[in-house]
């Protein structure tokens, strides 16, 4: 037996007796309201039929990803459309592309699940062994695209260079992000890599519908994890009491965090003698201070935002993309820790990095910032003709 068959085997038999020990802890999670549909589809199977054979697997793992392959996705035929998801988000949002779209099932339940397609196209650093080497096995040409590998990942990575060099075997073509990402996934392993850039700023989603802009400067804090809401609730009333105009837009991250944000804003919104109201309630953006709780609104409201304070920066969390944003000129304030997007952000000119202890001051003073420019977008060419070949 060769010591890529034993890799497979013992890899296999490891994570077979993973999934059985923790399977109980896991089914016990599922009874949470967020993970009700999530777990029993991932770790059981219950509701989550294989899909159809002979098609173009997509898989990206969330809810901004699933956004990310619109392109791709409209470039191809409808009919040969495949996509999983791992989250929630993702799922529903890959339900607007095609009714074959499952949630990702764990890795030892692939061996039942899998069906011979043409091809599998994984998003990003969904480094999944058996997903890519079943994938391979029964037929399908495997394909990594929008490849990252940060500064901050890249280090833990190298530790145990040795399990993704096994990967990588697996993975028939890889279409890195920049120039770095690509060298440092082939010192892991990757072959047939080239740089295409980043797929989220291909094409960029446009607004739904038109909303009707407020008098005054409209501030948008966008993506907001926890911790961030109350650094940008300060900075805002900072401004308030020179600007009486200004009005602001809070938009969390996660649907799940949605009541817990809203009753942060009417305790401080009262406390300030502040308006303010949720999106959901009503479709208006005329308080001082407005939740929105609905997904899907961001890009309409970037188009009528002046200034956005970027979330997922001002805590450790990576960022998220300010080319959103950007396309509409909006000046834009992010904090340090924007590692995941290195490559949009330096796609774009006029981002305003500051301190979360700084951004009251930096708020107070927008009319220095400068209006945001894409300074260049991404050829998807040749992903899409080497999914076209499959067909």
């Amino acid at each position: 037996m060769t010591r890529e068959r034993w890799f497979f085997w013992l890899y296999s038999l490891l994570l077979g007796v993973v999934y059985l020990l923790t399977l109980p802890l896991v089914l016990l999670l599922s009874l949470k309201s967020k993970y009700k549909d999530a777990i029993p589809a991932r770790f059981a199977l219950w509701r989550n039929p294989p899909l159809p054979s002979g098609g173009i697997w997509f898989h990206a793992c969330s809810f901004g990803e699933v956004k990310a392959i619109a392109p791709l996705v409209e470039a191809l035929p409808h009919s040969a459309l495949r996509i999983t998801a791992t989250t929630n988000t993702g799922f529903d949002a890959s339900g607007a592309y095609t009714k074959a779209h499952r949630f990702l099932p764990f890795e030892p339940l692939l061996f039942v699940w899998i069906r011979p397609q043409k091809a599998l196209v994984v998003m990003e650093a969904e480094f999944w062994y058996l997903l890519f080497v079943l994938a391979q096995k029964r037929g399908a040409k495997t394909l990594l695209i929008n490849a990252r590998m940060s500064d901050r990942s890249y280090p833990r990575y190298l530790k145990i260079a040795w399990l993704y060099r096994e990967i990588f075997k697996h993975i028939d073509e890889v279409y890195a992000q920049t120039e770095l990402d690509a060298k440092r996934l082939i010192t892991l392993g990757a072959k047939q890599v080239r740089v295409t850039g980043n797929i989220k700023l291909s094409q960029l989603p446009a607004p739904t519908k038109s909303l009707t802009k407020p008098t005054g400067v409209l501030i948008c804090g966008a993506s907001t994890h926890e911790g961030e809401e109350g650094v940008i609730l300060e900075a805002f009333l900072a401004l308030k009491r020179d600007d009486e105009t200004a009005r602001l837009l809070v938009v969390p991250r996660h649907p799940e965090r949605f009541d817990r944000v809203a009753q942060q804003v009417e305790a401080f919104a009262t406390q300030a003698g502040l308006s303010w109201h949720r999106y959901s309630q009503r479709e208006a953006l005329d308080s001082d201070i407005v939740v929105v709780d609905r997904l899907g609104e961001l890009i309409n409201l970037y188009a009528v935002s002046d200034i956005v304070i970027l979330g997922g920066a001002f805590e450790p969390i990576g960022g998220h993309n300010a080319a959103e944003a950007a396309q509409f000129g909006c000046k834009i304030l992010s904090g340090k820790h924007y590692f995941n997007q290195r490559d949009i952000f330096l796609a774009i000119e006029g981002i305003a990095i500051v301190e979360a202890s700084n951004l009251s001051r930096r708020l107070s003073q927008h009319h220095l910032l400068k209006a945001t420019k894409i300074k260049y977008q991404t050829d998807i060419t040749p992903i899409v003709e080497s999914l076209r070949d499959t067909l």
